[in-house]
């Protein structure tokens, strides 16, 4: 045996001392250690070359600066920004800005992450970033959050752009957000910049569709399974965790299709009702009072660990990341998971669930409608011209489509479970795009 180690022992030793454990503990089941387990694992099948393994491990850069604000008092606070760019290989990088007091860079460096493998999945020519201002809109009236936001924006000029790191809304941040974040580069540059951001008025070149275009998304990929996995579409029933922007049009969408929606939720508690919900009057309800709190209805009254485990044929997990942990996942009571929200499975759970026989559809895949549509508008406002409707549906379901098959391909050919699968097939597409780059040095 030679004393010369081989390519295959060097990477071995790195996966070993780098690689995240694959059974973390419960407490350290965080959003980057569910994002980092699904890498590790596509990256070992493939048998990433060392060196490049090491390169997609890192961010390609981690911006952090003071956001000084004078509020409204006259007082002058100062906050945190954040600006993280994973992985250009693909393209200029593209991903949300998160506006939020209890937000973590753990946080966001798994969501500029997910953004690079969505990306890649779906064949949109971007690499994944994802910022970050650490302060509570509810608390700071809207002239205090506009010169936040422009101050943010004004501090990262050198690193965004239409070529360079293009935003997109996310918790926190809206429409007018990026109508903020639009005329602050476009005044620094002297020059309209529309495809500087995405998610914008569709009055300042934002593309039409782009409100509910996670939910469409999600709608194509549950058509999808339930031919895959050989479900009834006709009054099936389907529970919801979340009833914001992905979960409430979600709901709306396929009440309409005609599933039956038996269960809805916010922060407040959940819903159930195994005959369905009125999801109309449930959402008018949350749109004119906030919440679902003190909603009248005809349903079980819950919470949201208890609506995670009733009984239906499909959950589609629409909040936050780890929602279904490794305890909810043994009590899980559903043939199907469909993936809304950015890693609402845990890694530890995903193995619950696969020895459980209940098959996961990975938000990678499930949630990236969002991606597409943002793409489609970065097209249109660098071609100056904006696609009617009928047009940006189909293209949509078919970027979508297309993203399922080839899944589908690496699940039939290898024998793996979904996530793996999809994951092979982003990790994949990134790797060779770095290894033709090359290292400039």
């Amino acid at each position: 045996m030679s004393d010369n180690p081989t390519d295959s022992d060097l990477l071995g030793d790195i996966y070993e001392d780098e690689a995240l454990p694959s059974t973390p503990l419960l407490d350290e089941e965080t959003p980057f250690a569910t994002m980092m387990s699904s890498f590790d694992d596509a990256a070992q099948s493939l048998g990433i070359d060392p060196a490049e393994y090491r390169i997609l491990r890192k961010c390609d850069r981690e911006i952090s600066f003071s956001v000084p604000v004078r509020l409204d008092d006259g007082s002058m606070e100062v906050l945190d920004g954040f600006r993280i760019q994973h992985n250009a290989g693909l393209g200029p990088f593209l991903g949300p800005l998160r506006i939020s007091e209890n937000m973590r860079i753990v946080e966001l460096r798994a969501l500029a992450a997910w953004m690079t493998w969505k990306c890649a999945l779906l064949n949109v020519p971007f690499g994944g970033a994802a910022g970050g201002l650490r302060i509570e809109p509810k608390d700071h009236s809207a002239g205090e959050m506009e010169r936040a936001v422009r101050r943010y924006t004004a501090s990262l000029l050198s690193d965004i752009g239409p070529e360079r790191d293009v935003f997109m809304p996310d918790v926190g941040s809206d429409e007018q957000t990026m109508a903020w974040v639009l005329d602050t580069v476009s005044t620094h540059d002297r020059v309209t910049q529309n495809g500087a951001v995405t998610g914008k008025p569709t009055e300042m070149g934002g593309t039409l569709g782009h409100q509910d275009a996670v939910s469409q998304g999600l709608r194509v990929i549950l058509r999808l399974a339930v031919e895959r996995f050989k479900l009834s579409p006709k009054g099936m029933s389907v529970i919801i965790q979340g009833a914001g922007t992905v979960g409430g049009s979600l709901a709306r969408i396929l009440a309409a299709d005609g599933y039956k929606v038996c269960g809805i939720s916010d922060v407040h508690g959940a819903f159930y009702n195994p005959n369905g919900l009125d999801i109309e009057t449930i959402l008018a309800w949350r749109k004119e009072n906030g919440s679902l709190l003190e909603c009248p209805g005809d349903f079980e009254r819950i919470n949201n660990r208890e609506l995670l485990c009733k009984p239906c044929e499909v959950l589609i997990p629409c909040a936050t990341a780890n929602a279904i942990h490794s305890k909810i996942a043994q009590e899980v009571n559903c043939k199907v998971i469909v993936e809304g929200a950015h890693g609402p499975t845990s890694s530890r759970a995903d193995k619950i669930l696969e020895e459980r026989g209940i098959p996961v559809v990975p938000d990678i895949l499930a949630n990236g409608g969002g991606v597409v549509m943002s793409y489609f508008e970065w097209v249109q406002n660098r071609m100056g011209y904006a696609w009617i409707e009928p047009v940006i549906e189909k293209r949509l379901r078919r970027f979508m489509a297309e993203g399922w098959n080839s899944v589908l391909k690496i699940q039939d050919r290898e024998g793996v479970h979904m996530r793996k699968a999809a994951s092979i097939v982003a990790v994949e597409r990134v790797a060779a795009a770095d290894q033709l780059r090359g290292i400039y040095a």
